[in-house]
């Protein structure tokens, strides 16, 4: 059975969109249609067995969210091959594994986002566009340098995403494996 991970955005940030792990593992379990349901870490990893139609799971789980804990959350799904593929096309070497970031995108960026959001960057700071999956290299100031907020890249990407460190996508391509 392949396993895939369904991906939460921005919740349990600074006291923020608060949403228990074990409390959705439970729900999950009996309010969806998802096998073999654990979490990682609170930042919103939700691993499971791959979904049939992995749209229609992503839009249960945001609507079970949103009834159990009050918060709407893009949920973006990634199949274990596709965690592979995106670790695989990874644009900037090893890299610092808390300073390079996937942005996993929920579809097609619109285009001509990567060169909006190039005008963006501080010193440092590299972009590189792969599919649905955004790379972004902080510069040695790290994330809280930046000047590519979420607003910023809503509006040039178009499209909701979900940014992962590097380090945690290892993990998550580990344990869908």
């Amino acid at each position: 059975m392949s396993r895939s991970v369904l991906l939460l955005r921005a919740v349990n940030v600074s006291g923020r969109n608060l949403v228990p792990m074990a409390r959705l593992r439970e729900v999950l379990s009996n309010e969806s249609d998802l096998v073999g349901v654990s979490t990682y870490i609170a930042s919103g990893n939700i691993v499971c067995d791959e979904p049939a139609d992995a749209v229609a799971s992503c839009a249960r789980v945001r609507e079970v969210i949103a009834a159990e804990f009050g918060v709407d959350t893009p949920v973006i799904a990634r199949s274990h091959a596709e965690l592979e593929a995106a670790l695989a096309a990874q644009p900037f070497g090893n890299g610092d594994e808390k300073r390079v970031h996937a942005m996993f995108l929920e579809g097609e960026p619109s285009p001509g986002a990567l060169r909006s959001l190039e005008q963006r960057l501080v010193p440092g700071e590299r972009l590189a566009l792969v599919g649905r999956d955004l790379w972004i290299s902080y510069g040695e100031h790290g994330v809280q340098a930046t000047r590519l907020t979420k607003a910023v890249l809503d509006k040039a990407l178009g499209v909701a995403g979900t940014a992962r460190n590097l380090r945690t996508t290892r993990k998550l391509a580990a344990l869908t494996a």
